[in-house]
């Protein structure tokens, strides 16, 4: 978790998203729908964007999970943190964890995207304040700042 381990004994029907919020205290990660739609607990498991809700907390064992937590710190920004400030990416920022981690997804496996490529990366996470276009400026200008 975060590049920490943890051993805990968990329940067979606990969802990974309560473990993460409840037990581990990485409120970072949202609940939105609990049916996966929204996109909102979206987490890294293995370098891969899923949705923290549908995912059994049991189903994490031996995984790499990375939350939001890992991404930059206050003192320290990531260049996606600095640029959705800067940019007015995260409004209400109920979804800019989760947007920032697949952004984040996309950066590490493709430093130099495309808008449609942007927009393919965050599809499955619901904006309900921005209208996107401002996301979609913030990543492009964290790839750019990331370049430097």
């Amino acid at each position: 978790m975060n590049g920490k381990d943890h051993a805990l004994l968990v329940e067979s029907h606990e969802r990974l998203l309560d473990v993460l919020r409840d037990r581990l205290e990485l409120k970072g990660t949202k609940e939105g729908c609990s049916t996966g739609d929204c996109g909102i607990c979206a987490i890294l498991m293995d370098g891969k964007l899923v949705n923290s809700c549908l995912i059994l907390a049991i189903q994490a064992r031996n995984k790499n999970i990375t939350t939001i937590e890992a991404v930059g710190t206050a003192e320290n920004l990531h260049p996606l943190q600095r640029q959705f400030i800067n940019s007015n990416a995260c409004q209400c920022g109920f979804c800019t964890p989760a947007m920032i981690l697949a952004s984040k997804n996309l950066l590490d496996h493709n430093p130099n995207p495309t808008e449609e490529d942007i927009k393919e990366a965050i599809r499955g996470i619901l904006c309900r304040c921005t209208g996107y276009h401002s996301i979609i400026k913030a990543v492009k200008a964290a790839a750019l700042e990331s370049k430097k």
